[in-house]
């Protein structure tokens, strides 16, 4: 089967998916995650990557990246997943395939797209039933919004800051809101944002979108 088209613009904002190969688990205990965290803080660095959120599940990670024309997202990619596969392999004595092929990706509008979709992937935890709420799950950006704990890998989504004048108001309006609008993100699609977003960015790339969900979350109120 032939590899979809995958779109890596320039500049932008975009949601990275990868799995563990089959699904396996890629995180045994905290240590892996704390390792796998440490090579992120690293790499983003070295490759000029913004990361406004991110939650590592047993098998799989999100993130969503900022980008601009210094940056080189694929170096990025390869360099963190190798290093993890590095370490993986020494420690559990593992051979084969860690990574089920290549990292997804969706580009994202700068609205309230971007932060709905930075809330769906930190409600992960819950919906598989790992924690009950996302502020017991230590591995997301959830708490760094939320609470303002910082994680040296994070920052701030630029839509959160419309949530409110004091850091105190936002956090309170990240929690209260953590959970809704999010139900119809389609990780399938190429892009995610409204309707004048998406035909602009099918003009643009002269691709269409797959399984596009169209219409606008609702703003939270403030």
């Amino acid at each position: 089967m032939p590899r979809i088209f995958r779109i890596l613009p320039e500049e932008g904002v975009l949601h990275l998916l990868t799995r563990g190969n089959n699904r396996q688990q890629i995180f045994k205990d905290d240590v892996d995650y704390k390792v796998y965290l440490k090579f992120l803080k690293v790499y983003k660095q070295e490759n000029n990557i913004v990361i406004y959120h991110h939650c590592l599940m047993p098998n799989h990670v999100h993130s969503i990246v900022a980008i601009n024309p210094k940056s080189t997202l694929s170096r990025f990619m390869k360099q963190l997943n190798l290093a993890y596969f590095q370490y993986f392999g020494k420690r559990y004595n593992y051979c084969g395939h860690l990574w089920q092929g290549r990292f997804k990706s969706l580009i994202i509008s700068k609205d309230e797209y971007l932060i709905a979709c930075g809330r769906y992937i930190e409600l992960n935890p819950v919906k598989a039933r790992l924690v009950k709420e996302p502020k017991n799950y230590g591995w997301s950006s959830y708490n760094f919004y939320a609470y303002g704990i910082k994680d040296n890998i994070t920052t701030h989504n630029p839509v959160y800051f419309d949530w409110g004048k004091a850091e105190v108001i936002r956090q309170n309006n990240y929690r209260k809101n953590t959970g809704k609008d999010t139900a119809k993100i389609n990780f399938n699609a190429r892009f995610l944002g409204p309707n004048e977003f998406i035909r602009k960015m099918e003009k643009k790339f002269r691709v269409s979108n797959i399984k596009m969900y169209r219409g606008r979350p609702r703003k939270v109120k403030k």
